[in-house]
Parts: C-alpha cells; sequence; structure tokens
C-alpha cells in the first residue's frame, strides 16, 4: 500500500477505490545518518500513515500541488495501528461541547468524510445510533446529552421504551435519544484510498520508513529514518501512540504531556446471533470519564460487536492482553500524571479491569441494554489501543491538542472523532503549514 512518488499531479486520482497503491520503493541510504546529507529533499515530511498523517498530506497537496510532500510510516502499510483498530464508527458529534474543536471538527469532518466515500464507491452506511437510559439516575445526563447534540446542529429525537423497541427489537431502556447522522464504515479502507489520493496528486507515501532521529538543519530539518535520510522543509508529526516521542527527538519537553496507552476489548458476536442489534447502541456516558463503557457496533460488514471497555495497557502497539513492552511500560508507570490518574479514578478503573477479565461481569453490562444475550452468543474478538495524552496533574487531554514551533507542527492529542474528522483536520493542519511557509 506504499509507493515512493506518486505518478502525477491530477486531483483527485481517477484510481478506482480499493485498489493498490504501487509497490515501495526505498529511498537510498541507511538509518542513523540525520546529521549527513540527505538523499531526500522534501517541502513536506509527515510522520505517519494514519488517517491524521495521510489527510494532512492529501490536504496539502490539493492546495498546493506542486509541494514536494512525503508520508513517512515505519510499518510495512498505512494504518496499521488506531486508524485500523477501532470501532468503524462514523461520530455525529453527540458528546462534544459545542465550540470545541471536537464538535466543530466532527461536524465538518463526517460530511467530508461521506463525501469522499462516495466519490470513492466505499461502502458507509448511516445506521443511526441510540443513546439509552436504563435508570432514572442516568435521565438528567440524557437530557444534557439531547441539548449538547442539538446545539451541535444535529436531528435528536427522544424516545420512550416503545419507540426504542421499534428501532432496536432487542433493547431496553426507560428513555432513549436516537441520532440519525451516526453510521459504520471500514477506516482500513479509507487510510488505503487517502494514500491513493496522496501518490495520486503527487505525493511520496514510504512505508518502512520509521523516524529515528529529527535534527534541526540549515533551511529545516533532517529527517533519519530505518530505511534513508531525508531532509524537508517542515515537519508534520503525526504519530499517534509515538506522538510524544518524536515530539521529544525536536526537543519538544516531555514533562508536561505523556501518551498512555488505554486498551479496549470487543466481544464478538457468533453469526446466528447477530440480530440482538441492527445498528449501534450507546450507554449514557459519565461526562467526568472520557471512555464510553460498553456499546455495541454492527460494522459495515455486519459483524456485531459489543465493547471496547478501557484498562491500562502494558504496550503501546501490543493487543494481546498479554502483551507487553518494558520500555512503554516504564514509561507510564515514571509519569506522575498516570499515578494522579490511578488516584482520581481507583473505583472507576478496577471495575473496567475486572470487567475485562471476568465475562461474567462483561456480559452483565451488554444485558443491561439486550437482556437476551447469552455467554454462547459471544467470543472474545478484537482489540485497540488508544493513544490517550495525559497532562502531568493527571488530566486527561480530552480535546485536540496541536503544538507548532518554526518548522514543525505536533499533533500530540487526537482523540475521537479523529477518524471521522480526518479530512477536517488535515485541512486544518495544512493551514498551519502553508502559514509557517508563506505559500
Amino acid at each position: 500500500m506504499c509507493s515512493a512518488t506518486g505518478s502525477g499531479r491530477r486531483w483527485p486520482p481517477a484510481r478506482p477505490a480499493g485498489t493498490e497503491v504501487a509497490g515501495q520503493r526505498a529511498v537510498p541510504g541507511g538509518p542513523g545518518q540525520a546529521g549527513g546529507q540527505a538523499d531526500g529533499q522534501f517541502d513536506v515530511a509527515v510522520i505517519g500513515a494514519g488517517l491524521v498523517g495521510l489527510s494532512t498530506a492529501m490536504a496539502l497537496l490539493a492546495a498546493q500541488p506542486s509541494l514536494r510532500v512525503a508520508v513517512l510510516e515505519k510499518e510495512p502499510a498505512v494504518g496499521v495501528h488506531q486508524s485500523g483498530h477501532n470501532s468503524g464508527v462514523i461520530h455525529a458529534g453527540l458528546y462534544y461541547k459545542p465550540g470545541s474543536l471536537k464538535a466543530t471538527f466532527c461536524r465538518e469532518g463526517r460530511q467530508a468524510l461521506i463525501g469522499f466515500a462516495q466519490s470513492r464507491q466505499i461502502p458507509y452506511r448511516l445506521t443511526g445510533k441510540l443513546v439509552v437510559a436504563t435508570h432514572a439516575g442516568e435521565l438528567g445526563r440524557l437530557q444534557d446529552l439531547a441539548g449538547r447534540g442539538r446545539a451541535n446542529g444535529l436531528a435528536v429525537r427522544e424516545l420512550g421504551p416503545a419507540e426504542i423497541a421499534e428501532i432496536e427489537p432487542g433493547a431496553r431502556g426507560i428513555r432513549a435519544l436516537h441520532i440519525p447522522e451516526s453510521g459504520v464504515i471500514d477506516y482500513r479502507r479509507v487510510a488505503a484510498a487517502y494514500a491513493e489520493a496522496v501518490t495520486g496528486g503527487g505525493g511520496t507515501v514510504l512505508c518502512n520508513h520509521g523516524v529515528r532521529t529529527l535534527t534541526r538543519a540549515r533551511g529545516g530539518w533532517i529527517v533519519g529514518t530505518d530505511a534513508a535520510s531525508l531532509a524537508s522543509r517542515v515537519v508534520v508529526a503525526c504519530a499517534g501512540l509515538q506522538a510524544d516521542r518524536v515530539a521529544a527527538m525536536t526537543g519538544h519537553a516531555r514533562e508536561e504531556y505523556r501518551i498512555v496507552p488505554f486498551r479496549g476489548d470487543y466481544y464478538t458476536f457468533r453469526a446466528e446471533a447477530s440480530d440482538h442489534v441492527r445498528g449501534l447502541v450507546y450507554p449514557v456516558p459519565d461526562p467526568a470519564f472520557p471512555f464510553l463503557g460498553v456499546h455495541f457496533t454492527r460494522g459495515i460488514d455486519g459483524t456485531l460487536r459489543a465493547g471496547p471497555n478501557a484498562v491500562p495497557a502494558l504496550a503501546r502497539e501490543g493487543y494481546g492482553r498479554l502483551s507487553v513492552n518494558t520500555r512503554d511500560l516504564l514509561d507510564s508507570l515514571r509519569f506522575p500524571g498516570l499515578r494522579a490518574l490511578a488516584r482520581s479514578y481507583a473505583g472507576t478503573g478496577a471495575r473496567e479491569i475486572w470487567r475485562d477479565l471476568v465475562k461474567p461481569a462483561f456480559l452483565a453490562d451488554m444485558r443491561r441494554y439486550v437482556p437476551a444475550i447469552r455467554s454462547g452468543d459471544v467470543t472474545f474478538g478484537p482489540s485497540g489501543i488508544r493513544a490517550q495524552c495525559l497532562s502531568r496533574s493527571g488530566a486527561l487531554v480530552d480535546d485536540f491538542l496541536i503544538e507548532e514551533a518554526d518548522g514543525i507542527i505536533h499533533v500530540l492529542n487526537a482523540p475521537s472523532p479523529a477518524a471521522t474528522a480526518s479530512i477536517v483536520i488535515g485541512r486544518h493542519i495544512a493551514s498551519r503549514v502553508a502559514a509557517q511557509t508563506g505559500r
């Protein structure tokens, strides 16, 4: 899915959706050459071929087709980590504070994503979403959520028990919100299409180019990677789970913020039990905690999953329960912010870990919303890792966090709805690159 250089300057490229990008041609050179001569010359080097990095390159080339743009990815394919390990939901923007970057980006990004999918024949489905209250204590929060959704321009509809059953026959609750704008899509396919758009627009996508060093040079940066040493006037770091480490390469302090990984596990419904939920069924969220709790998602392929939970991960890029990376673990444990977070959310964290380890506890949460689920209906499914930016005080950074200095832009936090909003986030970052370069 990676290529060295796009074949032309067409925009958008004519290549049909879902086709493979040409095979990689490695740039000559080797790793560890940051202080020497560069083997490739670029105007902008984007670190990370996830949805945000690729959409940034796509936006740069759309605005300025003559730019020399490279996307550097350490994995052998694009969209391998957060972009390829998520629920596949097209978010509507229900939860976000009106006027925040999350709310603005999500509303505009959803429309842009759907337009892109239509232009590339990428399947998507607007299933709508139910947010279900199961007891009276949740009704106040549900009303607040309805007001927030309407302030964000959504067609929120309030439902009683009979109307809940009309939309989701298997679900039970005393009150619910229906948000018709929500849906599902395959973000791995979206990432592949973004990469095709970059190369078709004249850009470069280089896999197996993990960034090892970033060194200031006259007129820009020398980027030392696993496969080559490249020169670029501007660097945009969209490194996701490694965002803080890439920032540290440029002297950007890591003492204020740290990426702390949280693993989210899913249960997958067997095919014969997949009719429990038609679309999306969510709980009423706790506004003091950024994780939603157990929810149900019928993906674009028809597979029904429940989850994810949110438990501290022992590896930033380890998707198994037993995956441990010593460096990642020590990095988290040594950061004061994690200890402060653990003290603040000890009870919540313990419940999440218990539910992760004990299937009956997970099932009990599922049955609050869909009582007919049986243990045999579900098997342990895939996992994802969320790159949660945490402050030294223990505060979870909730909104997008983008910081910049001369010649470099760091995307330090790109939480959900980053996948939904990726096209608009890319345009926003591209505008900041233009301000730096004067182009």
